[in-house]
């Protein structure tokens, strides 16, 4: 057979024949006087067993080890050992389709936030606040929006552990009590105002004192921890949370943790 016959026979490429002759997988033939290759019965069935154990999804470098072992015994670790990566693959692969279905009743049953994929608690939140936001005389308030995407990336950063229990403070605070989502909204516009003002502006007493209203004080406690702490990823996180406010806005948001955090004490 030339080299065309065995790959049909084979069920594979041309290519990948020689690519298996390149790594040592496949021996090389016999050559005829014109430099041709020609391949026997035990070629084709040497090729059909490569085939078969990449089909199982061995790497090539396992597939050398197998073909290297003339007992069999490698096959069979190698297998095992494949087994088990195919267990944890589907476990993986049930977690994404949990995820995925999530999202899917989200999609079916209002539509995916525009902040892209988040869990169905934080999907419920947004909703909760599209709808407080339907509600104003006008546009959104930019901050709501802000806060929005900084839960968003909370969740891909935090562990879910620490996720969910800020997650909780926050809708607590945004849905814990009656009027609490139109404070929310009052802080938001309050805030949007601080956009150009400068740190000493009046409105950023009257910002912070609204905020201290609407912020519950586990909250503060556990921004603060994280602000403080140097080792954890939230230090770095607060820094950057704190960076993305204008000057007045910082200001605003500084004055009202520092008053809560005083009545903590």
């Amino acid at each position: 057979m030339r080299i065309g016959e065995l790959a049909a026979v084979a069920g594979v490429t041309t290519r990948t024949v020689r690519h298996y002759h390149h790594l040592g997988l496949l021996p090389e033939p016999r050559r005829r006087a014109n430099g041709y290759r020609v391949y026997g019965l035990r070629d084709a069935v040497a090729l059909a067993r490569v085939r078969r154990l990449v089909e199982l999804g061995l790497g090539l470098d396992e597939v050398r080890d197998v073909l290297a072992d003339d007992a069999g015994r490698e096959l069979h670790e190698v297998l095992a050992e494949l087994d088990a990566d195919l267990a944890r693959q589907e476990e993986v692969i049930r977690g994404r389709r949990a995820r995925l279905a999530g999202l899917l009743r989200q999609a079916e049953e209002g539509g995916l936030p525009a902040e892209g994929p988040v869990s169905e608690g934080l999907a419920a939140l947004f909703g909760e606040m599209a709808r407080a936001s339907a509600a104003l005389p006008g546009p959104e308030p930019a901050m709501a929006a802000r806060e929005r995407e900084f839960l968003t990336l909370l969740e891909t950063v935090a562990t879910p552990e620490e996720a969910e229990r800020i997650f909780t403070l926050f809708r607590t605070a945004m849905t814990g009590t009656p009027g609490a989502m139109e404070r929310a909204y009052e802080t938001y516009a309050l805030l949007d105002a601080l956009a150009d003002a400068e740190p000493d502006d009046p409105r950023v007493d009257e910002a912070a004192r609204v905020l201290v209203a609407a912020l519950p004080d586990e909250m503060v406690a556990g921004m603060r921890a994280q602000e403080g702490n140097t080792e954890a990823w939230g230090a770095a996180f607060m820094e950057a949370f704190f960076a993305d406010f204008a000057p007045a806005q910082a200001a605003a948001v500084r004055r009202a943790l520092a008053t809560i955090e005083e009545r903590l004490r």
